[in-house]
């Protein structure tokens, strides 16, 4: 079937399951894939290949990421029931009463860190490396806004290893790459540096950062970011040991993209899910 096709669910309403929880009806099923597809064209002129990263990720390795220093209120942790639960379980007792084990792992919050965990120790040549994917992430935030703000979303990123100025061209590519798009899709999107959150706000990274900029944030008219480049410097060639030939700990840099963030623009900017979908595809013929 094709990605743009949508079926029409006459007299059926599909309710939130929950809070950040949502089930995309046919129509904005098929503007997520389209736009998804519409999203990896920065990938195919990059020669990024894509990849699938993994489902988990161990909390020793984002340790090192400092991802608990900086987002200790993000995490979603992955538990099990134990075999103690089991019983209870088998004989209809409430899950929600029964413990849960630790098993040392998070769900994702960002498709680049499985990417970058498994390459630790690697040397991705004087070249440098270039990979794309999309993952299912996960935040516990502190609210939830319909598809600006969900409990589970998909990123695509396509992600650079390699030089300092590698890394540059990366995220300047990128950003051109994120207005042209917006632009064939009928989005105003306005650009501004953000805040980097891979590095100590007190540290000399930071105040390195105030000088030399390293992550710009694209958001709709009504204020959601729903793309950003980021530039990492060596930071994660260092923490994960990957090299660039010569040139020693890898550069690394990343676009992003919030999927359903980018649904969510394109019903603000057309009114409709369904002339959202039409401009896709008129853009995507």
């Amino acid at each position: 079937m094709n990605a743009l096709s949508a079926t029409v669910l006459p007299g059926v309403d599909l309710k939130s399951p929950g809070p950040g929880l949502i089930t995309l009806d046919p129509v904005r099923t098929a503007l997520l894939r389209g736009l998804d597809d519409l999203l990896t064209g920065l990938a195919a002129r990059l020669s990024a290949p894509e990849v699938v990263g993994p489902p988990l990720l161990g909390v020793e390795g984002l340790a090192r990421l400092d991802f608990f220093r900086n987002f200790p209120h993000l995490g979603v942790p992955a538990g099990r029931f134990g075999s103690d639960a089991l019983g209870g379980l088998a004989s209809g007792g409430s899950p929600g009463e029964l413990p849960l084990r630790p098993t040392g792992h998070l769900l994702p919050s960002a498709t680049c860190y499985g990417l970058l965990l498994s390459l630790e120790g690697q040397d991705v040549g004087e070249d440098g490396l270039r990979l794309s994917a999309t993952g299912r992430c996960f935040r516990n935030e502190t609210h939830y806004d319909g598809l600006r703000r969900l409990w589970g979303f998909h990123m695509r990123e396509v992600l650079y290893l390699g030089t300092r100025d590698g890394a540059v061209e990366h995220q300047e590519r990128g950003g051109e790459f994120v207005q042209e798009v917006a632009g064939s899709l009928g989005l105003v999107l306005t650009r501004a540096a953000a805040d980097d959150p891979f590095y100590d706000n007190g540290g000399s990274r930071a105040r390195l950062m105030a000088l030399d900029p390293v992550k710009f944030e694209f958001s709709a008219p009504d204020g959601t970011a729903i793309a950003s480049v980021n530039r990492h410097r060596n930071f994660f060639g260092e923490r994960l040991g990957i090299r660039a030939g010569s040139h020693g700990p890898a550069h690394s840099s990343c676009v992003a993209f919030g999927v359903e963030r980018w649904v969510h623009a394109m019903i603000l900017a057309h009114g409709t899910a369904e002339l959202a979908l039409d401009r896709l595809r008129s853009v995507s013929r």
